[in-house]
């Protein structure tokens, strides 16, 4: 296949799961908008309680991203029953992991109080988690469901379940946060029932529609039944994965932390500065997903010419659209900033402030954070995880913590100095996990 046609294929592929990612960003944004609309300390306990159950949920989802590739293979293939039999370990497994992590949630106002944070914002995020912690089971099974979906190149259907889902939690928000419609005014708590009750809607509808497309991988038969083979090669490859998404996401709850520490207001500029990137790393994780798909279909029917141009293609698309977000970020930062404040909101003018830097800090990590996550997606479509895995907890911890630490606390350049953590930390993986995916390719590791 040429390079255009490597282009077309991934954005066919690429766009569906884009949307569908961005869609799902703007649910945890509107949430965002809607707190910093209804109070600041509020805003902060949101941002404090929504990292750390992004990073539990991601962990979790790792089980999940180690179906995509392998579904992608085994359908490369033709093996059916694979494909059966890796989706439902996944959501076994999923299952599992959604049991063990509830109770920390459940109990997590002593924890953040022991990390530093102050009594009300510890308070507000505990009321959060206890109810998110519901929504664990179900968010967990429509990973692997959706992922299932991908690694099958059927993505249309979940891209258009997820804008429905976003815009129906704006209306959620609005009745039980604000207290409109006649619904109570819930706050904090409003915002979780209306994300757990969108992902508790949305599994129902995803299962009828696998079933639906796909009859003939039954895959919900004898789902009770549990496959020790296929739960040990789910866990062998999602374990890593898991431990990948905790290294990355646990580099910005720890910068959350840390901000914590210093402020509420600069902890709700964080949040802020954090919505818009990970919103614009929605497209590199979509690009990723679909490089993933491509890779292992690659793999599995030995054509290492195409991995490598496809490879190519990829990386030079999310490049492109990083430095297009540079732009943007660089050019307008106190607009980006300013639309998640009220107007009338005194702590505004100081919030933006602080914001305005970490939007150009974000800027500055744009390139290193999509280069990084293409790398990591190419390497999960060859099943290569663990070493990645590795590099990620060099990369983001002992490099991206130590430096966040050391500007931000120790040297006194404050939020945008623990950002500035973020910019090495990613700088290094990006590196380090290009060097390995086409090193491996110069070698001829791949091969199936």
């Amino acid at each position: 296949m040429t390079y255009s046609g490597h282009s077309k294929a991934i954005f066919t592929l690429g766009l569906p799961i884009i949307g569908s990612h961005v869609a799902q960003i703007a649910i945890t944004t509107t949430d965002t908008v809607m707190m910093g609309w209804y109070g600041v300390e509020e805003l902060a306990a949101l941002v404090l309680a929504g990292s750390i159950y992004f990073v539990i949920f991601l962990v979790g989802a790792g089980f999940s991203f180690a179906v995509l590739p392998m579904v992608a293979n085994a359908s490369e293939v033709g093996d059916d029953v694979k494909v059966r039999r890796i989706t439902r370990m996944g959501l076994w497994i999923s299952a599992l992991y959604a049991l063990l992590l509830i109770p920390f949630m459940w109990w997590s106002k002593p924890l953040l109080l022991a990390l530093g944070q102050e009594d009300v914002t510890a308070q507000f995020a505990q009321d959060y988690l206890r109810i998110a912690g519901f929504g664990l089971f179900p968010a967990l099974f429509v990973m692997v469901i959706k992922n299932y979906l991908a690694a099958l190149e059927r993505t249309q259907f979940v891209l258009w379940l997820t804008v429905v889902s976003a815009l129906l939690n704006v209306l959620l928000n609005y009745a039980l946060v604000f207290g409109n419609w006649g619904a109570p005014e819930l706050g904090v708590q409003g915002a979780a029932i209306a994300s757990v009750t969108i992902v508790t809607l949305s599994l129902p509808v995803l299962v009828v529609y696998a079933k639906w497309i796909m009859p003939e991988h039954v895959l919900f038969q004898r789902i009770w039944a549990v496959d020790i083979d296929a739960l040990k090669q789910v866990f062998r490859l999602g374990w890593p994965i898991g431990l990948t998404n905790l290294a990355e996401t646990g580099l910005f709850t720890a910068s959350a932390i840390m901000v914590g520490w210093i402020g509420t207001h600069e902890l709700a500029a964080h949040g802020i500065a954090l919505q818009w990137a990970g919103l614009t790393f929605m497209v590199h994780l979509g690009l990723s997903n679909a490089a993933t798909v491509r890779a292992g279909r690659a793999i599995g029917r030995d054509d290492m010419l195409g991995l490598k141009r496809g490879g190519l293609m990829v990386s030079a698309m999310s490049l492109g659209f990083a430095l297009i977000v540079v732009a943007v970020f660089v050019s307008w930062p106190e607009a980006l900033i300013g639309v998640f404040i009220d107007s009338t909101d005194a702590a505004r003018d100081q919030i933006i402030a602080v914001g305005v830097g970490l939007l150009t800090m974000a800027a500055l990590f744009q390139i290193a954070d999509g280069i990084q996550v293409i790398a990591l997606g190419l390497l999960r479509g060859a099943q290569d995880t663990r070493v990645p895995m590795i590099y990620a907890g060099i990369s983001y911890w002992v490099v991206g913590i130590s430096a966040g630490y050391a500007f931000g606390i120790v040297w006194g350049y404050g939020a945008v100095g623990i950002w500035m953590g973020l910019v090495f930390g990613l700088s290094v993986a990006a590196v380090l996990l290009n060097v390995r995916f086409w090193t491996r390719i110069q070698r001829n590791e791949f091969r199936n």
